[in-house]
């Protein structure tokens, strides 16, 4: 692989979700030039054939350039949906009645379809209907066996296949639905690897997307999608089983208070890095930017504050998928993630999962590799370091030392293309296969090095070393190089 002696402006990794406004070669081409590091594709939207092409062409164009740019399948889960309406989009005005109905054609613009038959069984009068994460409320006036009729509490415009919430009603969906293990084979085929859950609840509705992966002979990683009340309350053994979280704050702010959301988002970033685990911060990020070249001060700074707190990545979603400004938004991502992580240090930030170990040390036993990880932070604090070379079978090495938020970055050998695809969701990770090299050889990985321009002579390096050849997810020292 050739890194072309200039490593990206940012560390914080950029997700975007790729659709209408994006999925042309030009479009993507500039996406990933200007700094997309995964490209996710909403199963909730769009057919087979599509999403099919689009792999294809983010494969094609990412080679071309020769640039890391996997693909996350997000599986839609249980999701409530309205489905095609009589106009696009729908006015709801404050104070009209509109009916919710979930059999039979729509022949009239006050009617609404839904795509869950057992709506009327889970609500009732005087209840409250959330539309498009919130934005629209609907207060339930009357249920017949097929129909909702609701009055509006807070209009605005509604478009077909929006998401419908109902924050304190038990729905009997299961988690993982016949169609999202239809859609995980289907990635599987294309070989794909990477996969975000939605409305996880429990650990065990990863377990069975695992399960149903293995079965097949494949392994994946999974990113579990916390937007549930019962999700926050159960991360914990989340966490154990999953490769990584996305605190998709769209439909997490209707299932718990709104006021909530904040102090949610950073308990949950605060036990992901403790883990070690990848926190992707999604949703409504620059959320303007869909119809305006410039987002709000207050996007910028929600940004720039779920970059402080520890995400690994930061998601855009309607902003490049059906937003007029794909390219631009990407930009403007890159320009703000770059600036905060240059001022982490003089605004005093400092990783919260990094202090918890430390003052572990001499409390209870740690591992030899998170001493060794603490140890990567201590030489970085007294030693003007150029990079961190980091060889790894699983990427857990460079995710543990990414997840205190270094200031330089991490390059990781990797023996595999899911293992480098994976770690290009971790802040500040550069992953790297050497094509026809040994990863753990010493003089190869210098030899890159020096090859690419990454360091120049009399730079400082730091390498981890494994204990012995082939053991997996470990180290046990450091070495200290002196670039000459």
């Amino acid at each position: 692989m050739s890194v072309s002696n200039k490593l990206p402006d940012h560390k914080t990794k950029i997700v975007c979700t790729i659709g209408p406004a994006s999925r042309s070669p030009s479009v993507i081409k500039e996406l990933i030039r200007q700094g997309m590091n995964v490209a996710r594709l909403n199963f909730a939207h769009g057919t087979l054939e599509k999403h099919r092409e689009d792999i294809r062409l983010i494969r094609s164009l990412s080679k071309k350039m020769n640039k890391v740019c996997p693909i996350l399948v997000d599986l839609p889960g249980p999701k409530i949906r309205i489905g095609k309406l009589f106009t696009d989009p729908m006015i709801l005005k404050k104070g009209e009645r509109i009916t919710l109905v979930t059999t039979g054609p729509i022949n009239e613009p006050s009617r609404i379809p839904v795509d869950y038959k057992k709506l009327p069984e889970n609500v009732s009068k005087g209840g409250t209907i959330y539309l498009n994460d919130g934005f629209i409320q609907l207060r339930v006036v009357e249920v017949t066996d097929q129909e909702v009729v609701c009055k509006v509490v807070m209009g605005g415009p509604l478009l077909s296949h929006k998401g419908l919430n109902l924050p304190k009603a038990k729905t009997l969906a299961d988690p993982v639905t016949e169609e999202d293990l239809d859609f995980v084979d289907f990635g599987l085929k294309e070989g794909l690897d990477l996969f975000s859950l939605s409305f996880v609840e429990r650990a065990d509705d990863l377990i069975k997307v695992r399960e149903f992966a293995a079965k097949r002979g494949k392994g994946i990683h999974l990113i579990a999608k916390i937007e549930r009340g019962e999700a926050v309350k159960n991360i914990e053994s989340i966490l154990k089983v999953a490769d990584g979280i996305m605190i998709a704050r769209g439909d997490l702010g209707v299932e718990i208070p709104i006021e909530n959301v904040p102090a949610v988002q950073k308990r949950l970033i605060y036990q992901s890095n403790l883990q070690g685990r990848p926190v992707i911060t999604a949703t409504q990020m620059l959320e303007s930017m869909t119809e305006n070249i410039r987002p709000t001060r207050a996007e910028v700074t929600d940004v720039a504050n779920a970059i402080l707190d520890g995400s690994d990545a930061v998601m855009l979603s309607e902003e490049t998928a059906i937003g007029r400004f794909p390219v631009e938004t990407v930009r403007m991502m890159v320009r703000i993630a770059k600036s905060i992580e240059q001022q982490r240090h003089t605004l005093n930030s400092v990783s919260q999962a990094y202090e918890h170990l430390k003052t572990e040390i001499g409390r209870k036993k740690i591992s030899v590799s998170n001493a060794i990880s603490l140890n990567v932070m201590e030489a970085l604090r007294v030693l003007k370091t150029k990079l961190i070379l980091t060889p790894t079978h699983t990427g857990t090495t460079p995710r543990r030392i990414s997840r205190f938020k270094p200031d330089c970055w991490v390059l990781a050998f990797c023996p595999d293309q899911p293992t480098r695809d994976f770690l290009s969701l971790s802040y500040g990770v550069f992953p790297i296969i050497l094509e026809g090299r040994d990863p753990f050889q010493y003089d190869h990985l210098l030899a890159f090095i020096k090859e690419q321009r990454l360091a120049k002579k009399g730079d400082r390096l730091i390498l981890t070393e494994m204990a012995a050849p082939g053991q997996v997810g470990g180290i046990n020292s450091l070495n200290f190089i002196t670039l000459t």
